[in-house]
């Protein structure tokens, strides 16, 4: 017979008695002792708990795996005479988790109930995700018609980091970009004599369509995933629960100030890549086809429509709100460690990047409707 104080197991008839300790220096023992058991197989057998002096997770997991070894026809076996703080202990450790659930569904169910489950997730993200926005727009209405209530140093700083210091890279990227368009048209202008007609392939394709998708692929790449990071880590580290408890709000504090930032940078950088792009488009025309800077010019104030520019330029603030509110929207959304905040930061730059390019082509659509 087993002693009291003793972490123990037995069988009687159709009643399993647990003794003792059921903590983790006990476990190994206690792991052989449910070896040596014979499991009895009848439908009403009961667990007697009442002389469990002690239990901690490890021995409420090797309970909990004794309840589930007899089981029978979805029948939960309750035992008896558990002290209430070790019972709650127990059903902790029946819980799932949501990597159990999301195993179970992947592997334990049907295609039927696995693409339920799907459009289910699906469904609840975008709920979070309109919601998100609708905060958003409040929010941005509110600071319209409070400018008090930006903060307007928080935005400056983030107009120098998002803006400022993305101009050198800004600036070599569409240099790159023009003196690529321009060397390529070169090859096929030389072929019939209308070298002039460079300065139309540069100036229209530069300021309507690519530098500005260019700039916003870019600043999607620099700034969407450091909102996501930032904005992750904030949470991880408990930093916005410390925020609502003073009172602040988060939209106010983080997303207000990096997305009007962006609203502002985005334009001024893609007139700075106009500007160097068309500029490297005229090198190779003088270069290439003995277009000189002059020609180059006054051909452009005569092919190159202002309503061109005025397009490229009208995109860019809505690349802007696109990237900073998907960058945001992913930080808030990361609810794991460091391996979150990364996918999230990823899922941040490839959502940013494909609403920027899907945005862009309804506008092409759209505008080509209008004859535009």
């Amino acid at each position: 017979m087993l002693v009291k104080s003793q972490a123990g197991i037995s069988i009687d008839k159709h009643v399993i008695y647990c003794r003792g300790a059921w903590t983790l220096p006990n476990l190994v023992q206690l792991e052989r002792q449910i070896q040596t058991l014979r499991w009895p197989d009848a439908s009403d057998v009961q667990f007697d708990t009442v002389d469990v002096t002690a239990m901690d997770t490890g021995g409420a997991l090797l309970l909990h795996r004794c309840l589930r070894s007899i089981t029978r026809n979805d029948r939960e076996n309750i035992p008896q005479g558990l002290r209430p703080e070790f019972a709650d202990l127990l059903q902790k450790v029946h819980t799932p988790s949501p990597c159990v659930e999301q195993k179970a569904v992947a592997f334990g169910t049907s295609w039927v109930e696995r693409l339920t489950r799907v459009m289910q997730s699906r469904q609840a993200a975008s709920s979070r995700a309109l919601a998100f926005i609708g905060e958003s727009t409040i929010a941005f209405g509110r600071a319209l018609a409070h400018p008090r209530l930006i903060r307007w140093r928080a935005l400056l700083r983030f107009v120098e980091l998002d803006g400022v210091r993305a101009l050198p890279i800004t600036g070599l990227l569409t240099f790159l970009v023009g003196i690529v368009i321009a060397y390529q048209g070169a090859e096929q202008l030389r072929k019939f004599g209308t070298n002039i007609f460079i300065v139309d392939l540069v100036g229209i394709s530069l300021l309507r369509e690519i530098a500005p998708l260019i700039v916003a692929i870019l600043i999607a790449g620099r700034s969407g995933s450091a909102y996501a990071a930032e904005i992750g880590t904030m949470k991880v580290t408990e930093e916005l629960d410390a925020v609502r408890t003073l009172g602040i709000s988060p939209m106010n504090l983080l997303v207000l100030p990096r997305a009007l930032a962006l609203v502002i940078a985005l334009p001024l950088l893609t007139v700075y890549a106009d500007v160097v792009g068309v500029f490297g488009g005229m090198l190779i025309a003088l270069g290439e086809l003995n277009v000189s800077f002059v020609e180059f010019i006054a051909r452009f104030e005569e092919a190159v429509p202002v309503r061109h520019f005025l397009i490229g330029l009208g995109k860019a603030p809505f690349f802007a709100a696109l990237i900073a509110l998907v960058g945001c929207y992913q930080g808030f959304q990361i609810r794991g460690g460091v391996d979150d905040v990364g996918r999230h930061t990823t899922i941040s730059v490839v959502q940013g990047i494909f609403l920027v390019i899907v945005f862009d082509a309804i506008c092409s659509i759209l505008l080509n409707w209008w004859d535009l």
